[in-house]
């Protein structure tokens, strides 16, 4: 772990300047030959601070995985619409071999209501420390090494016969990120596709799009740890779409969001 850098300590060193957030991503941050696409997605969400000040709490995201993200990256926000409770932004982070994402974000103001509604009650699993180690023995990719992960349920990757399914509890090592919002979309992306599940051997994979709603306004565990749940609905046609959870350590239910998986098998 030493010579790794922590989520805090990265965003420390990206740079603002032109309208743009300038970053170098480096190796144990990667996923393949890109950079790890919840760290990209992460990065979109701190940039849109740059193109509007005092922006209310995130509440969607849709991100493009478009193509590799390596190297010299550059974030660039644009306010697409504010009005007096949202707001919209653009933000397309690009590098040298050109758009890697491109991402929509969606701020919105609490409202006053008279409607509550809750249909995502946290699945009973045991707590972390009895669960066992996820990424085991350093196996996964590169930016693993940045969350402990324990797996609550479903199956691991490899078990054909098995439901796509996965329950996994995830929390940053560095403590500096775990109440951040752009330290948990970090964080949500982490657990593998739930397809892999389905795979009879190891292949490659790659998202290529991922939408995300926020359910509170400031996301909290105690713990730092994040129940996170994911289960493919479809696979064919080299694609897999998955739906996923996340709750905090009190159960509480604090994102929902889909994913569109390509799976080169």
């Amino acid at each position: 772990m030493s010579d790794t850098i922590p989520y805090t300590q990265l965003l420390a060193g990206a740079q603002a300047r032109d309208g743009r957030l300038h970053i170098d991503i480096p190796a144990d941050w990667a996923q393949g030959r890109t950079a790890y696409g919840g760290l990209t997605a992460a990065l979109c969400v701190e940039a849109a601070g740059l193109a509007a000040a005092n922006l209310p709490p995130l509440r969607s995201a849709q991100f493009a995985f478009i193509g590799p993200a390596a190297g010299q990256l550059h974030a660039t926000p644009t306010v697409l619409r504010r009005g007096k409770s949202a707001t919209y932004i653009g933000v397309d982070l690009a590098g040298d071999d050109g758009i890697a994402t491109r991402a929509l974000l969606c701020f919105g103001a609490a409202r006053p209501s008279r409607l509550t509604y809750d249909a995502l009650p946290a699945p009973e699993v045991p707590a972390p420390e009895a669960c066992a180690e996820f990424f085991r023995g350093g196996m996964g990719p590169a930016f693993a090494v940045h969350f402990e992960s324990r797996l609550a349920g479903g199956a691991r990757p490899f078990s054909p016969g098995e439901k796509p399914e996965m329950m996994l509890w995830m929390r940053h090592r560095d403590i500096g990120a775990r109440d951040s919002v752009s330290g948990l979309v970090a964080l949500a992306d982490a657990l593998p596709a739930a397809a892999l599940v389905l795979f009879p051997e190891r292949a490659p994979f790659s998202t290529a799009t991922w939408s995300v709603d926020l359910l509170v306004d400031a996301p909290h565990s105690d713990s730092g740890w994040w129940l996170l749940h994911s289960v493919a609905d479809s696979a064919g046609n080299g694609y897999s779409t998955q739906a996923m959870t996340m709750w905090n350590d009190r159960g509480e239910a604090v994102l929902v969001a889909r994913q569109n998986v390509v799976v080169f098998i």
